[in-house]
């Protein structure tokens, strides 16, 4: 596909590509998938491809990414994430710094897969840790080494969303909290675990919205970044 017929395609599905947007922020349009059809989505990386830059879909069901991935032999598709990568070809790029991404249960790995390919994305190194809730308060001491020295630490959790002020008095760095929607009938969908974490008595602890991977990440990363420019 030529410039000009990417141009074209994202004109035909409706599609405002901002093409300044590395330039302004650093990081160019990230592609949220759902609600898109293959045909503009397809046009929008191709058109980001053309210009060198590194491309992040998110909410890519895994009916869009069978279509998808054929067309562009370099993407990486994360389906418990959600999400497609797609590098320009012969790119590489070394990973900086550190972040820490914890779950409270394996439930919430959906969101944390979300947070590591947003991550990976940006450049920067990820640290999984899984399964540390607070129903087992013994798990997450035992860890400890793995995130205290982190640059930044995000911290996804339903249910009662308790952990992300637990993980705060341990380090001295930003913690990024993103409720899930994960829980039984009064979690409310997320909602109980968002009030809780925006109620946190850690002074490090910030919030993002429920189910937000993307955006937990997406704002580590540029911290990271800051932390560790050239």
């Amino acid at each position: 596909m030529t410039p000009s017929d990417s141009s074209f395609s994202l004109a035909e599905n409706a599609v405002t590509l901002d093409e300044d947007r590395s330039r302004r922020c650093g990081f160019p349009e990230v592609i949220y998938a759902e609600g898109k059809t293959v045909e503009a989505v397809q046009a929008i990386v191709a058109r980001l491809l053309e210009q060198g830059e590194r491309v992040l879909a998110t909410r890519v069901s895994a009916e869009q990414a069978a279509e998808l991935v054929p067309m562009f032999p370099q993407a990486q598709y994360n389906q418990l994430g959600r999400t497609l990568r797609v590098d320009p070809e012969g790119t590489s790029q070394a990973a900086i710094g550190h972040v820490a991404v914890i779950t409270a249960g394996t439930s919430d790995r959906p969101v944390s897969e979300e947070v590591r390919e947003t991550l990976g994305w940006m450049g920067v190194q990820v640290t999984m840790i899984y399964d540390v809730g607070v129903a087992g308060p013994h798990r997450l001491p035992s860890r400890l080494a793995e995130f205290e020295s982190a640059d930044v630490v995000v911290v996804a959790a339903g249910m009662e969303g308790a952990l992300p002020s637990v993980v705060g008095g341990y380090v001295g760095c930003p913690v990024i909290a993103v409720p899930t929607s994960v829980g039984y009938g009064a979690s409310l969908g997320g909602i109980a675990a968002l009030l809780s974490m925006l109620n946190s008595c850690a002074a490090n602890v910030t919030v993002v919205n429920i189910d937000a991977g993307f955006k937990a990440g997406y704002l580590a990363g540029l911290i990271v970044n800051k932390i560790h420019a050239k």
